[in-house]
């Protein structure tokens, strides 16, 4: 009988570590400098109070190229003038700031309204800072006490004193007293081709006395 004597078989069996690592990260476009949530806050420009802001959710992003600050919940934004009085109201769905070039991009319900009274609707509008105007190329709505204008294309200056109305829908007279008084309407209401006769007064009817 074969007998085998034991024997032992010694392995090295050393493994390698592997390490899990994940591809690096070159551009973080996702990731923000700054989240604020519920800010209610005053922005001055060289050194002179300009704007308060009043939105939900305010991020900012530095990496992104160009950088920006995103309003995903909506903006509220009051315009004051040198005094601190309030020029305008401006109220967006969605906002875009590029502090690059100091451009805001104002999406959705975009609702203005100045101290004189001016309305403006659209779902799109610009505001340029460095050039001091206003554009929108989406169709735009200008009500004022005076008339109201639609159209396709619209552009401004800052305090909306000055504008620009193109590929109009209309023009309406609002007040009574005819057109309105502000050079920067680019649309005039035209005259009544028809005028309203003045009617004859009608003469009395003479009535035949009745006798019994």
């Amino acid at each position: 009988m074969l007998s085998l004597s034991p024997f032992l078989i010694f392995t090295n069996s050393c493994e390698e570590t592997i390490e899990h690592t994940a591809p690096a990260i070159n551009e973080r476009d996702s990731a923000s400098v700054m989240t604020s949530y519920g800010v209610n806050t005053l922005i001055s420009d060289s050194g002179v109070l300009k704007y308060r802001i009043v939105t939900e959710v305010w991020d900012v992003n530095t990496v992104k190229n160009p950088t920006r600050w995103t309003f995903n919940k909506g903006i509220f934004v009051e315009q004051f003038d040198e005094k601190f009085h309030v020029e305008a109201y401006i109220q967006a769905d969605t906002a875009y700031y590029y502090d690059t070039n100091k451009l805001w991009e104002l999406r959705g319900r975009v609702r203005v309204r100045t101290k004189d009274g001016l309305r403006f609707s659209s779902e799109e509008l610009f505001w340029d800072q460095n050039r001091h105007e206003l554009y929108s190329h989406r169709f735009s709505r200008v009500v004022t006490p005076e008339r109201e204008l639609q159209g396709s294309y619209f552009t401004s200056d800052e305090r909306m004193t000055h504008y620009t109305v193109s590929n109009s829908k209309g023009s309406f007279v609002r007040g009574a007293d005819g057109m309105g008084t502000n050079s920067g309407d680019s649309i005039l209401s035209a005259p009544d081709s028809v005028k309203s006769m003045k009617r004859k007064p009608t003469e009395p009817i003479k009535k035949t006395p009745v006798t019994p």
